[in-house]
């Protein structure tokens, strides 16, 4: 009687636990998940997509040889374009990731340099940050990028937006975004289908703005839903820091 009163009790909590999880997701699903919106490649998604680099000053980002953020109070980037190696710091590490030769990538801990296993560990991590964390600052600069897929779609309520969808991952997954364009073609918000996220069409916005040093517009803030995005300390310049 005691084992089975015990089980009742466990059975009851789990419940009382999950419940309203499980509930607050079904409330999220229904309410923002839409199917990923088919799209027509060719020129005029091209076109689209040039009008929105055009409206973002592209041209100020190509000459742009150094960004630097701190993305959510959680780790600084110091990224050399020219050379393609990103300084990245969290914790008490720090990776000078060549992005062009991983391998070659130098790694601190307590601003000591490491080696072996661990160092290794390290430069993936570094690689995996940067790969997640810059969308979020250079995203719509990627659009004609290797292998990436441009489409010129519409949403579920009939908006005309960029929809771009990047090269495989590892696991066979593909991430598309659906830029969202004001009137003068500046991105205000993107949906995302990602395989991070088990819910698609979920938007985030793109807004606050600033113009770096060099000419370059680059984000400071995204919101979804109940969560946000702040990138801190956000420099872009010709020359280095």
């Amino acid at each position: 009687m005691k084992i089975t009163k015990l089980l009742r009790i466990i059975s009851g909590i789990v419940i009382f636990l999950t419940l309203p999880t499980l509930l607050f997701f079904g409330f999220i699903y229904f309410s923002y998940n839409e199917d990923l919106p088919e799209g027509k490649k060719g020129n005029q998604a091209d076109e689209l997509a040039l009008k929105m680099l055009d409206a973002l000053d592209y041209d100020a980002y190509k000459k742009t040889n150094y960004i630097e953020w701190v993305y959510k109070n959680k780790r600084q980037f110091n990224w050399n374009k020219l050379e393609n190696i990103c300084t990245i710091s969290w914790k008490e590490f720090k990776v000078e990731l060549n992005l062009n030769d991983t391998a070659s990538s130098k790694v601190y801990v307590h601003k000591f340099k490491v080696n072996g296993d661990k160092a290794n560990q390290l430069i993936k991590e570094a690689y995996s940050y940067f790969k997640k964390d810059s969308f979020w600052v250079i995203g719509p600069y990627q659009v004609f990028d290797n292998g990436v897929e441009r489409y010129k779609a519409k949403l579920e309520n009939k908006q005309d937006v960029l929809l771009v969808t990047y090269p495989k991952n590892n696991d066979d997954s593909q991430n598309s975004y659906a830029w969202i364009l004001d009137k003068n073609y500046k991105p205000i918000a993107c949906k995302m289908w990602t395989n991070e996220l088990p819910i698609g069409g979920l938007e985030m916005s793109w807004r606050d703005w600033t113009t770096t040093q060099s000419g370059a517009q680059l984000p400071t803030y995204h919101e979804m839903i109940f969560t946000g995005i702040k990138i801190n300390n956000i420099k872009g310049t010709i020359s280095e820091f």
